[in-house]
């Protein structure tokens, strides 16, 4: 079985890695990413989108955004210019649930299957394999998939029909941002007032309050280090996607309305780049404190 990789950056590189160690024949492409490190791993290099369809049987797209992928899937050169009747088609982008049925229709006219299964976890867990993957599409070719998606995933659950991936993941990262947004507000309150942060970390994560976001992001932000990870931007990215699937449906989310004015006033303040556990900065800012070991 012939697997292509489209979107080789902090997500898909070591997700495809993982997928040369597991024994799989790769032939990868990206528009703007090196590849010369999976090509000495045993991966083919592809000339074009069009070009890795037409050397695979299962097709994985790991891009920023809708856009990005309906450039790669639909347009010229596209995966669906080389791919062959009865291959599948797996999106891991994190985009929007209706641009994810579009794409589907597209694929499907050209006799490919396809399922979307965005990922979440960040680059530590798309190094070592332990991604959470969500997946949307029919049964028999999640089945089909599977063990695929198990080497770069600890858990692979289909969530239902063609765009429930994505929703799953828009829900997923709504309860991440408020989480973050929350640690941060704690956090800086114990600090102003005078309570050492390490400790009240170390009180509360084995209570109620625990988390793995905070277990992931309070070191992180104690030791100031806010190297990505997962972008700001690219929390902003899927924010949007979240408040235009919910205005859509006439769903109201006010507490996701509001943490994306806050990334966005991170996004202001040159933060975009930043991991997104430098949401505490912002709440920093406005105390005129920082939350530090």
């Amino acid at each position: 079985m012939n697997i292509g990789f489209i979107g080789i950056g902090i997500m898909g590189r070591p997700m495809a890695k993982n997928l040369i160690k597991a024994g799989y024949a790769l032939t990868v492409y990206d528009k703007f990413a090196p590849t010369d490190d999976l090509v000495a791993l045993g991966a083919v290099a592809a000339k074009s989108n069009k070009d890795v369809a037409a050397q695979s049987d299962i097709i994985i797209t790991m891009l920023p955004n809708s856009p990005h992928v309906k450039e790669a899937v639909m347009g010229e050169d596209g995966v669906l210019e080389g791919a062959r009747p009865g291959a599948i088609l797996v999106d891991m982008s994190s985009i929007a649930p209706s641009a994810s049925q579009e794409i589907c229709a597209a694929a499907k006219a050209k006799g490919v299957t396809m399922l979307d299964a965005p990922v979440s976890g960040g680059e530590p867990k798309a190094i070592d394999g332990t991604l959470a993957i969500m997946v949307g599409g029919d049964k028999k070719t999640f089945e089909t998939v599977k063990p695929i998606l198990e080497k770069m995933g600890s858990s692979v659950v289909l969530v239902g029909d063609i765009g429930a991936g994505n929703v799953t993941k828009l829900a997923n990262q709504i309860i991440v941002a408020l989480n973050i947004a929350a640690v941060s507000e704690a956090l800086v309150l114990a600090t102003k007032a005078g309570v050492k942060p390490e400790a009240v970390f170390d009180a509360i994560k084995g209570g109620l309050a625990g988390s793995t976001v905070m277990n992931a992001k309070v070191p992180m932000i104690l030791d100031g280090n806010f190297k990505p990870g997962f972008r700001i931007e690219l929390h902003i990215k899927d924010l949007q996607n979240a408040l235009d699937t919910a205005h859509n449906l006439n769903v109201a989310v006010p507490l996701t309305a509001n943490v994306m004015e806050t990334l966005q006033a991170l996004k202001v303040d040159d933060m975009g780049a930043n991991d997104h556990s430098a949401i505490v900065r912002f709440y920093e800012k406005l105390a005129k404190i920082e939350v530090r070991k």
